[in-house]
Protein backbone atom coordinates (compact mmCIF):
# COMPACT_ATOMS: atom_id res chain seq x y z
CA UNK A 1 0.00 0.00 0.00
CA UNK A 2 1.39 3.76 -0.90
CA UNK A 3 2.10 6.05 1.85
CA UNK A 4 -0.38 8.44 2.10
CA UNK A 5 1.59 11.28 1.22
CA UNK A 6 1.46 15.41 2.56
CA UNK A 7 3.28 18.18 2.67
CA UNK A 8 4.14 18.88 6.18
CA UNK A 9 4.08 16.31 8.77
CA UNK A 10 3.95 17.91 12.55
CA UNK A 11 4.91 15.73 15.57
CA UNK A 12 3.67 16.80 18.22
CA UNK A 13 0.53 18.66 19.54
CA UNK A 14 1.38 20.88 22.24
CA UNK A 15 0.66 24.67 21.87
CA UNK A 16 4.00 24.87 19.26
CA UNK A 17 2.98 22.03 17.17
CA UNK A 18 -0.28 23.23 17.02
CA UNK A 19 0.89 26.58 15.82
CA UNK A 20 3.20 25.17 13.68
CA UNK A 21 0.31 23.21 11.99
CA UNK A 22 -1.96 26.05 11.81
CA UNK A 23 1.42 28.19 10.47
CA UNK A 24 1.69 25.63 7.53
CA UNK A 25 -1.83 25.26 6.49
CA UNK A 26 -2.27 28.76 6.44
CA UNK A 27 0.25 29.06 3.55
CA UNK A 28 -1.93 26.42 1.84
CA UNK A 29 0.33 23.23 2.79
CA UNK A 30 -1.31 20.02 3.64
CA UNK A 31 -0.89 19.43 7.12
CA UNK A 32 -1.22 16.59 9.44
CA UNK A 33 -0.46 16.61 13.01
CA UNK A 34 -0.26 13.83 15.49
CA UNK A 35 0.20 13.27 19.07
CA UNK A 36 0.29 10.17 21.44
CA UNK A 37 -1.89 12.18 23.75
CA UNK A 38 -5.43 11.06 23.35
CA UNK A 39 -7.95 13.67 23.07
CA UNK A 40 -9.31 15.70 26.03
CA UNK A 41 -12.34 17.72 26.64
CA UNK A 42 -12.15 21.72 26.58
CA UNK A 43 -13.76 20.85 30.56
CA UNK A 44 -10.32 18.48 31.33
CA UNK A 45 -8.06 20.61 30.00
CA UNK A 46 -9.13 24.00 31.74
CA UNK A 47 -8.94 21.81 34.95
CA UNK A 48 -5.70 19.93 34.14
CA UNK A 49 -3.26 22.22 32.39
CA UNK A 50 -3.10 25.45 34.90
CA UNK A 51 -0.22 26.87 32.81
CA UNK A 52 -0.34 30.14 31.04
CA UNK A 53 1.79 31.51 28.05
CA UNK A 54 2.92 35.25 27.67
CA UNK A 55 3.36 35.68 23.54
CA UNK A 56 6.03 38.68 23.19
CA UNK A 57 5.44 40.98 20.07
CA UNK A 58 7.74 39.36 17.45
CA UNK A 59 5.70 35.76 18.39
CA UNK A 60 2.46 37.99 18.17
CA UNK A 61 3.15 38.91 14.54
CA UNK A 62 3.90 35.44 13.88
CA UNK A 63 0.12 34.53 15.00
CA UNK A 64 -1.62 37.35 13.33
CA UNK A 65 0.15 36.69 9.81
CA UNK A 66 -0.96 32.89 10.37
CA UNK A 67 -5.08 34.24 11.13
CA UNK A 68 -4.96 33.05 15.07
CA UNK A 69 -4.17 36.80 16.94
CA UNK A 70 -7.93 37.73 15.86
CA UNK A 71 -9.67 34.57 17.61
CA UNK A 72 -6.54 34.80 20.45
CA UNK A 73 -6.76 39.02 21.18
CA UNK A 74 -10.11 39.12 23.03
CA UNK A 75 -8.95 36.84 25.70
CA UNK A 76 -5.40 38.09 25.91
CA UNK A 77 -4.29 40.19 29.27
CA UNK A 78 -1.40 43.04 27.83
CA UNK A 79 1.59 42.68 29.70
CA UNK A 80 2.91 46.05 29.94
CA UNK A 81 5.68 46.29 32.17
CA UNK A 82 8.16 44.12 33.28
CA UNK A 83 9.28 44.10 37.47
CA UNK A 84 11.90 43.03 38.96
CA UNK A 85 12.03 42.48 42.62
CA UNK A 86 14.59 41.69 44.58
CA UNK A 87 13.79 40.27 48.47
CA UNK A 88 17.26 38.79 49.41
CA UNK A 89 17.73 40.48 52.62
CA UNK A 90 17.79 39.75 56.25
CA UNK A 91 13.68 39.51 55.76
CA UNK A 92 11.82 38.27 52.85
CA UNK A 93 10.60 42.03 52.24
CA UNK A 94 10.86 43.98 49.05
CA UNK A 95 14.14 45.97 49.24
CA UNK A 96 14.79 46.86 45.55
CA UNK A 97 12.16 47.16 42.78
CA UNK A 98 13.20 48.12 38.90
CA UNK A 99 10.00 48.32 36.30
CA UNK A 100 10.90 47.59 32.69
CA UNK A 101 7.95 49.45 30.81
CA UNK A 102 7.44 48.64 27.17
CA UNK A 103 6.26 52.17 26.69
CA UNK A 104 10.64 52.69 26.38
CA UNK A 105 11.12 51.11 23.69
CA UNK A 106 7.94 50.46 21.65
CA UNK A 107 3.99 51.48 21.15
CA UNK A 108 2.89 48.64 22.03
CA UNK A 109 3.20 46.10 25.17
CA UNK A 110 5.89 43.49 25.76
CA UNK A 111 3.31 41.08 25.06
CA UNK A 112 0.22 39.32 26.07
CA UNK A 113 -0.69 36.43 28.30
CA UNK A 114 -3.16 33.49 27.86
CA UNK A 115 -3.89 30.25 29.78
CA UNK A 116 -3.10 27.21 28.03
CA UNK A 117 -6.12 25.68 27.98
CA UNK A 118 -7.62 28.31 26.35
CA UNK A 119 -4.87 28.56 23.43
CA UNK A 120 -5.89 24.99 22.88
CA UNK A 121 -9.13 25.19 21.83
CA UNK A 122 -8.73 28.35 19.97
CA UNK A 123 -6.33 26.89 17.84
CA UNK A 124 -7.92 23.20 17.68
CA UNK A 125 -10.87 26.24 16.22
CA UNK A 126 -8.03 27.54 13.83
CA UNK A 127 -6.88 24.08 12.57
CA UNK A 128 -10.96 22.96 12.08
CA UNK A 129 -11.33 25.91 9.83
CA UNK A 130 -8.30 25.23 7.83
CA UNK A 131 -9.22 22.10 4.85
CA UNK A 132 -5.40 21.11 3.91
CA UNK A 133 -5.05 20.36 7.91
CA UNK A 134 -5.82 17.31 10.11
CA UNK A 135 -5.05 17.23 13.18
CA UNK A 136 -4.81 13.33 15.05
CA UNK A 137 -4.47 12.99 18.75
CA UNK A 138 -3.70 9.32 20.01
CA UNK A 139 -1.72 8.77 17.41
CA UNK A 140 2.23 9.24 17.44
CA UNK A 141 5.30 8.57 15.60
CA UNK A 142 6.64 5.43 15.42
CA UNK A 143 9.67 5.41 13.10
CA UNK A 144 11.59 7.71 10.55
CA UNK A 145 12.94 7.00 7.43
CA UNK A 146 14.83 10.00 5.68
CA UNK A 147 14.92 9.31 1.65
CA UNK A 148 15.83 12.27 -1.23
CA UNK A 149 12.54 12.53 -2.24
CA UNK A 150 10.32 12.43 1.65
CA UNK A 151 10.66 11.03 4.92
CA UNK A 152 9.06 8.70 5.29
CA UNK A 153 7.41 8.34 8.93
CA UNK A 154 5.68 5.15 10.73
CA UNK A 155 2.58 6.51 12.32
CA UNK A 156 1.53 4.20 15.75
CA UNK A 157 -1.81 3.29 14.47
CA UNK A 158 0.05 1.55 11.44
CA UNK A 159 -0.03 4.35 8.69
CA UNK A 160 2.97 4.87 6.61
CA UNK A 161 3.07 8.73 5.51
CA UNK A 162 5.49 10.33 2.87
CA UNK A 163 6.20 13.76 4.11
CA UNK A 164 8.27 16.51 2.39
CA UNK A 165 9.06 18.07 5.77
CA UNK A 166 8.92 16.76 9.29
CA UNK A 167 8.64 19.25 11.91
CA UNK A 168 9.98 17.91 15.42
CA UNK A 169 8.02 19.63 18.01
CA UNK A 170 7.33 16.87 20.29
CA UNK A 171 8.77 17.66 23.31
CA UNK A 172 12.29 17.74 25.51
CA UNK A 173 12.67 13.46 24.62
CA UNK A 174 11.36 14.07 21.12
CA UNK A 175 11.02 10.65 19.73
CA UNK A 176 11.50 12.10 16.19
CA UNK A 177 15.14 13.66 17.59
CA UNK A 178 16.14 10.07 18.84
CA UNK A 179 15.14 8.65 15.60
CA UNK A 180 17.35 10.78 14.15
CA UNK A 181 20.56 10.06 16.67
CA UNK A 182 20.51 13.64 17.67
CA UNK A 183 21.87 14.40 20.82
CA UNK A 184 21.14 16.93 23.52
CA UNK A 185 23.33 19.10 26.07
CA UNK A 186 21.24 19.20 29.40
CA UNK A 187 21.88 20.75 32.69
CA UNK A 188 19.91 19.78 35.65
CA UNK A 189 19.48 22.69 38.20
CA UNK A 190 17.77 20.18 40.95
CA UNK A 191 15.01 22.99 40.59
CA UNK A 192 10.99 22.59 40.45
CA UNK A 193 8.06 24.48 39.42
CA UNK A 194 4.98 25.21 40.42
CA UNK A 195 2.35 26.69 38.38
CA UNK A 196 -1.00 27.78 39.66
CA UNK A 197 -3.08 30.63 40.01
CA UNK A 198 -4.38 33.21 43.08
CA UNK A 199 -6.69 35.86 43.28
CA UNK A 200 -4.92 39.11 45.32
CA UNK A 201 -6.30 42.57 46.81
CA UNK A 202 -3.89 44.96 44.93
CA UNK A 203 -4.59 45.30 41.14
CA UNK A 204 -1.78 44.06 38.84
CA UNK A 205 -1.97 46.84 36.76
CA UNK A 206 -0.50 44.75 33.66
CA UNK A 207 2.75 44.30 35.43
CA UNK A 208 4.66 40.80 35.68
CA UNK A 209 6.35 40.79 38.22
CA UNK A 210 9.49 38.51 39.18
CA UNK A 211 10.37 38.18 42.28
CA UNK A 212 14.06 37.33 43.54
CA UNK A 213 15.04 35.94 46.87
CA UNK A 214 16.53 32.60 46.81
CA UNK A 215 15.82 28.92 45.05
CA UNK A 216 15.24 30.70 41.79
CA UNK A 217 12.54 33.21 40.78
CA UNK A 218 8.95 33.89 42.19
CA UNK A 219 6.72 35.29 39.18
CA UNK A 220 3.57 37.24 38.64
CA UNK A 221 1.56 37.40 35.78
CA UNK A 222 -1.19 39.52 35.15
CA UNK A 223 -4.70 37.35 34.42
CA UNK A 224 -8.24 38.66 33.79
CA UNK A 225 -10.55 38.84 36.72
CA UNK A 226 -11.42 35.75 38.38
CA UNK A 227 -14.61 35.89 40.76
CA UNK A 228 -14.82 39.82 40.54
CA UNK A 229 -11.31 39.69 41.81
CA UNK A 230 -7.80 40.67 40.63
CA UNK A 231 -5.68 37.31 39.53
CA UNK A 232 -2.53 36.65 38.70
CA UNK A 233 -0.77 33.11 37.48
CA UNK A 234 2.18 31.94 39.78
CA UNK A 235 5.37 30.11 38.14
CA UNK A 236 7.08 29.10 41.89
CA UNK A 237 10.61 27.92 41.30
CA UNK A 238 12.32 26.21 44.17
CA UNK A 239 15.00 23.69 45.01
CA UNK A 240 13.18 20.13 44.57
CA UNK A 241 12.91 18.81 48.46
CA UNK A 242 11.37 22.79 49.19
CA UNK A 243 9.13 22.43 46.26
CA UNK A 244 8.22 18.51 47.93
CA UNK A 245 7.86 20.34 51.25
CA UNK A 246 5.34 23.18 50.15
CA UNK A 247 3.40 20.65 48.44
CA UNK A 248 3.04 18.60 51.76
CA UNK A 249 1.55 21.89 53.52
CA UNK A 250 -2.33 21.67 54.40
CA UNK A 251 -3.66 24.56 52.36
CA UNK A 252 -3.76 27.48 55.00
CA UNK A 253 0.04 27.01 55.67
CA UNK A 254 0.75 26.59 52.03
CA UNK A 255 -0.72 30.53 51.67
CA UNK A 256 1.43 31.57 54.66
CA UNK A 257 4.69 30.01 52.89
CA UNK A 258 2.89 31.67 49.39
CA UNK A 259 2.06 35.31 50.95
CA UNK A 260 6.05 35.41 52.32
CA UNK A 261 7.59 34.28 49.47
CA UNK A 262 5.34 37.11 47.27
CA UNK A 263 7.08 39.84 49.81
CA UNK A 264 3.34 41.42 49.32
CA UNK A 265 4.11 43.27 46.15
CA UNK A 266 -0.38 42.81 45.50
CA UNK A 267 -1.16 42.18 48.82
CA UNK A 268 -2.57 39.19 50.15
CA UNK A 269 -2.40 36.23 47.68
CA UNK A 270 -5.22 33.61 47.88
CA UNK A 271 -4.46 30.38 45.94
CA UNK A 272 -7.32 29.69 43.22
CA UNK A 273 -6.85 26.75 41.83
CA UNK A 274 -4.46 23.34 42.14
CA UNK A 275 -1.02 22.82 41.62
CA UNK A 276 1.12 21.95 38.21
CA UNK A 277 4.73 20.54 38.83
CA UNK A 278 7.80 19.97 36.31
CA UNK A 279 11.67 19.78 36.77
CA UNK A 280 13.54 22.58 35.65
CA UNK A 281 16.67 22.21 33.34
CA UNK A 282 18.18 23.79 30.25
CA UNK A 283 19.01 21.43 27.24
CA UNK A 284 19.75 22.33 23.07
CA UNK A 285 20.67 19.57 20.38
CA UNK A 286 23.44 19.09 18.89
CA UNK A 287 21.78 19.83 15.64
CA UNK A 288 18.18 21.50 14.87
CA UNK A 289 17.67 19.30 11.45
CA UNK A 290 18.27 16.16 9.64
CA UNK A 291 17.16 14.80 6.68
CA UNK A 292 13.71 16.22 5.88
CA UNK A 293 13.54 16.97 9.43
CA UNK A 294 13.58 20.80 11.20
CA UNK A 295 13.77 20.37 15.21
CA UNK A 296 11.61 23.32 16.75
CA UNK A 297 10.40 24.49 20.49
CA UNK A 298 11.25 21.92 22.92
CA UNK A 299 12.81 19.48 20.94
CA UNK A 300 15.54 21.53 20.06
CA UNK A 301 15.68 23.66 23.27
CA UNK A 302 14.39 23.81 26.72
CA UNK A 303 14.85 26.65 29.43
CA UNK A 304 13.80 27.63 32.55
CA UNK A 305 10.61 29.94 32.54
CA UNK A 306 12.45 33.19 32.81
CA UNK A 307 11.27 36.07 31.05
CA UNK A 308 8.70 34.62 29.14
CA UNK A 309 11.50 32.66 26.84
CA UNK A 310 10.48 29.29 26.39
CA UNK A 311 7.49 29.15 23.47
CA UNK A 312 8.55 32.70 22.21
CA UNK A 313 12.01 30.81 21.15
CA UNK A 314 9.40 28.27 19.84
CA UNK A 315 7.90 30.92 17.85
CA UNK A 316 10.97 32.57 16.55
CA UNK A 317 11.94 29.18 15.17
CA UNK A 318 8.67 28.38 13.36
CA UNK A 319 8.63 31.83 11.56
CA UNK A 320 12.25 31.08 10.77
CA UNK A 321 11.67 27.88 9.23
CA UNK A 322 8.33 28.97 7.31
CA UNK A 323 10.29 31.57 5.42
CA UNK A 324 12.70 29.21 4.60
CA UNK A 325 10.35 26.72 3.56
CA UNK A 326 8.81 28.71 1.22
CA UNK A 327 9.88 27.16 -1.88
CA UNK A 328 10.23 23.94 -1.36
CA UNK A 329 9.60 22.13 2.00
CA UNK A 330 12.58 19.99 3.57
CA UNK A 331 15.27 21.63 0.96
CA UNK A 332 18.52 20.15 2.16
CA UNK A 333 20.32 24.10 1.86
CA UNK A 334 17.48 25.38 3.53
CA UNK A 335 17.20 23.33 6.50
CA UNK A 336 21.13 23.58 6.80
CA UNK A 337 20.60 27.60 7.21
CA UNK A 338 17.74 26.81 9.62
CA UNK A 339 19.79 24.92 11.92
CA UNK A 340 22.63 26.64 11.60
CA UNK A 341 20.71 30.36 12.24
CA UNK A 342 18.19 29.41 14.84
CA UNK A 343 20.75 26.69 16.98
CA UNK A 344 23.34 30.14 17.27
CA UNK A 345 20.22 32.13 18.66
CA UNK A 346 19.01 29.33 20.68
CA UNK A 347 22.19 28.90 22.62
CA UNK A 348 22.77 32.41 23.27
CA UNK A 349 19.49 32.49 24.90
CA UNK A 350 20.13 29.35 27.05
CA UNK A 351 23.31 30.38 27.93
CA UNK A 352 21.72 34.15 29.21
CA UNK A 353 18.60 32.27 30.95
CA UNK A 354 21.28 29.89 32.71
CA UNK A 355 22.90 32.58 34.32
CA UNK A 356 20.01 34.43 35.49
CA UNK A 357 18.99 31.32 36.81
CA UNK A 358 21.92 30.73 38.81
CA UNK A 359 22.07 34.09 40.04
CA UNK A 360 18.26 34.00 41.29
CA UNK A 361 19.48 30.72 42.96
CA UNK A 362 21.96 32.25 44.89
CA UNK A 363 21.17 31.56 48.82
CA UNK A 364 24.60 33.71 50.59
CA UNK A 365 23.46 37.11 51.96
CA UNK A 366 26.85 38.37 50.38
CA UNK A 367 25.99 37.15 47.36
CA UNK A 368 22.52 38.32 47.26
CA UNK A 369 23.36 41.56 47.89
CA UNK A 370 25.97 41.30 44.38
CA UNK A 371 22.51 40.75 42.64
CA UNK A 372 20.69 43.45 43.91
CA UNK A 373 23.44 45.97 42.97
CA UNK A 374 23.92 44.51 39.44
CA UNK A 375 20.50 44.76 39.43
CA UNK A 376 20.38 48.42 40.04
CA UNK A 377 23.48 49.30 38.14
CA UNK A 378 22.15 47.68 34.72
CA UNK A 379 18.71 49.19 35.38
CA UNK A 380 20.18 52.97 36.08
CA UNK A 381 22.16 53.17 32.63
CA UNK A 382 19.34 53.94 30.20
CA UNK A 383 20.61 52.82 26.73
CA UNK A 384 22.20 49.63 28.14
CA UNK A 385 18.02 49.22 30.23
CA UNK A 386 16.68 49.23 26.58
CA UNK A 387 19.39 47.34 25.05
CA UNK A 388 18.24 44.68 27.47
CA UNK A 389 14.43 44.99 26.99
CA UNK A 390 14.94 44.89 23.17
CA UNK A 391 16.76 41.63 23.48
CA UNK A 392 14.56 40.36 25.89
CA UNK A 393 11.78 40.63 23.29
CA UNK A 394 14.10 39.71 20.38
CA UNK A 395 13.76 42.78 17.93
CA UNK A 396 17.50 43.76 18.95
Amino acid sequence: MEPRSVDVLVSGGGIAGLIAAAAFGAEGRRVLCVDPAPPVTEEAAAGADLRTTAFLQPAVDLLARIGLWDRLAPHATPLQIMRIVDAGGAEPVARLTRSFDAADISDRPFGWNLPNWLLRREISARLADLPGVEFRPGTGTAGLTPRDDAAIVRLSDGQTIAAQLVVAADGRNSPVREALGIGVRTIRYGQRALAFAVTHEMPHGNVSTEIHRSGGPFTLVPLPDRDGKPASAVIWMERAPEIASLRALPREAFEQELNARSAGVLGHLTQATGLTEWPIISQIAQRFSGPRTALIAEAAHVVPPIGAQGLNMSLADLAALLDLMRERPGDPAALARYARTRRADALARVMGIDALNRASMVGLRPLRDLRAAALGGLYALGPVRRTLMRAGLGTH
